[in-house]
């Protein structure tokens, strides 16, 4: 079962994309009724290699490799979703999710307001996103905003093997459409799983990953190591960084930011897209309106420059790093 186990430990290590392969599997057994779609995800086993084996264990007709036609995959799980079935779609890289979005924005969010409830269209699309593999164009997009904009999305992040084993099959189980979105450049990192139900945080919680009395420092999907990293370097010259990990973009786990932010006073917000109308400034705004009398600075923004994402030799200029995250932190104190 277990990628590689830990001595000594009932606890499994997988890499995140073993994690997903993993609960993806484990959906697929619980419901007969859970179909997994996209571009090379069958014989090849995905890009990633994240549904590798899973056409071979449960055949072609539950692990279908689709021609390369985004808005044909979503289209077709719309439909399928329709008579009763689980779609899991596979969006091969982030900048191929484009051509669906009319499938998604206009038919996908819309069908359970359109049928008055009546209707509910239980599909998940899976999007590898962001930065820092050395792709190129349209392989390290961040497209989270455009789907977090739209009503009737569920749109949650992994960041790590733990998460992605259990939202995974959280986000199966919903019977509203989810986004689903995996760091690409973590497909490799590992960490221990649990696998006991009754343990799983909500899908739609967020988590404080590094307790801190500081500074609030929001993040989700790639961004969390990130930051998780920051706080080290900033816990070696005093100063006490509270990492959150959101994991659901829509919806926001607005209690356990306010409850950290009215504690530490200054926030800084941090994530691979474009600062400029990116998620960081819905979490500002938000963060403003709650906390406006116990800040102490205003809510910074760490992300990426408005550009079309460079090319590769570039992106560790554009990608938010360490010490860009830790200047922000400086600067909360400057107020």
């Amino acid at each position: 079962m277990t990628e590689t186990m830990e001595t000594g430990s009932a606890t499994p290590t997988f890499t995140l994309g073993k994690a997903l392969n993993e609960g993806l599997r484990k959906a697929m057994e619980a419901d007969p009724k859970v179909l997994v779609m996209g571009e090379d995800v069958g014989k090849l086993g995905g890009v990633f290699r994240v549904t590798d084996g899973l056409q071979k264990d449960f055949g072609e007709e539950r692990v279908i490799d689709t021609p390369l036609a985004e808005s044909g995959i979503v289209g077709t799980a719309i439909g399928l979703a329709l008579r009763g079935y689980r779609p899991v779609c596979e969006i091969q890289f982030d900048g191929f999710v484009f051509p669906a979005a009319d499938q998604i924005i206009t038919q996908l969010a819309k069908m359970r307001m359109r049928s008055l409830g009546a209707l509910s269209l239980p599909v998940v699309i899976r999007i590898p996103c962001g930065g820092g593999i050395g792709a190129v164009e349209h392989h390290s997009e961040s497209p989270e905003n455009y789907f977090t904009h739209t009503a009737g999305l569920r749109v949650v992040a992994c960041s790590n093997p733990a998460d992605a084993y259990t939202m995974i099959q959280q986000s199966v189980t919903s019977d509203d459409p989810v986004i689903f979105f995996e760091p690409k450049r973590r497909y490799w990192d590992k960490g221990p799983v649990e696998t006991d139900p009754a343990a799983w945080t909500p899908l739609h919680s967020a988590r404080v990953v590094n307790p801190g009395e500081h500074v609030t420092v929001l993040a989700y999907g790639p961004s969390v190591k990130t930051c998780l990293e920051a706080a080290t370097a900033a816990a070696e010259e005093g100063r006490s960084l509270e990492v959150i990990d959101l994991r659901s973009l829509n919806p926001l786990d607005v209690g356990t930011v306010v409850e950290s932010v009215n504690r530490t006073g200054r926030c800084v917000v941090v994530h691979e897209a474009p600062v400029f109308s990116g998620y960081g400034a819905e979490l500002a705004a938000r963060i403003t309106e709650k906390c406006f009398y116990r800040l102490e600075a205003p809510v910074l923004r760490v992300g990426g420059f408005s550009t079309p994402y460079p090319p590769s030799r570039l992106e560790e200029h554009y990608l938010p790093d360490l010490d860009r995250i830790l200047d922000a932190v400086d600067r909360t104190f400057s107020w």
